[in-house]
């Protein structure tokens, strides 16, 4: 977590590390295909919630219920005191690979929440080679949360990428994408429907 001045910002950056190459526990998370289901909510992917801090089984945890440090509790009480020491700041959730996938996760969990407050501060989620995290209705859900908080949601894709592909979108295991998708080939040209614009630059406050 980062900010563009060192006072009085106008942005908070929120980056989610992806997959280190040598870590075979991030590696268990990406290919992990079982999935949790969230009342109202829709199906999503369990090794990505867990990472965030849900508990398999049972849903989660109460805040300090415990010793342990959850990832979501602990990323949103910083950016929450960020935010309210900084009162015109707005933040992004940005992300690649599996950084990407915990990135638009965290905003779920925020929207499941109700966090309205930290919702209303978020400028836009850009995500790139980010893999697939939930069903259509974890993605109908989305998109009427990001419509209703006016929240950007990009994803940035390669080619030759094979990680925005998975988890695979068969009848069997019923993930999806969601999202504005910026693709691009070989070349690094924009391609395909809603892809053909390079990314611009991100606005500030």
């Amino acid at each position: 977590m980062f900010q563009d001045t060192r006072v009085d910002p106008n942005l908070i950056v929120v980056a989610f590390r992806g997959t280190h190459p040598f870590d075979p526990k991030a590696w268990r998370v990406d290919v992990d295909l079982s999935w949790y289901e969230i009342e109202g909510v829709g199906q999503t992917h369990s090794g990505f919630m867990k990472a965030l801090g849900l508990q398999k089984r049972k849903g989660w945890p109460e805040l300090g219920s415990n010793q342990n440090k959850y990832a979501y509790y602990e990323i949103r009480q910083r950016l929450r005191k960020l935010l309210q020491k900084n009162k015109n700041a707005k933040f992004i959730l940005t992300g690649h690979s599996l950084g990407g996938a915990l990135a638009i996760l965290f905003l779920t969990v925020l929207a499941i929440h109700e966090e309205e407050w930290l919702m209303d501060k978020l400028e836009g989620v850009y995500t790139f080679g980010q893999p697939r995290v939930g069903d259509n209705q974890l993605k109908e859900y989305m998109e009427k949360k990001l419509e209703q908080y006016d929240v950007r949601y990009f994803r940035f894709v390669y080619c030759n990428d094979i990680v925005p592909r998975v988890p695979y979108d068969d009848d069997n295991v019923f993930f999806t994408h969601f999202g504005t998708c910026y693709y691009y080939n070989s070349s690094y040209k924009g391609k395909g429907n809603q892809c053909f614009r390079p990314p611009q630059k991100l606005r500030r406050h």
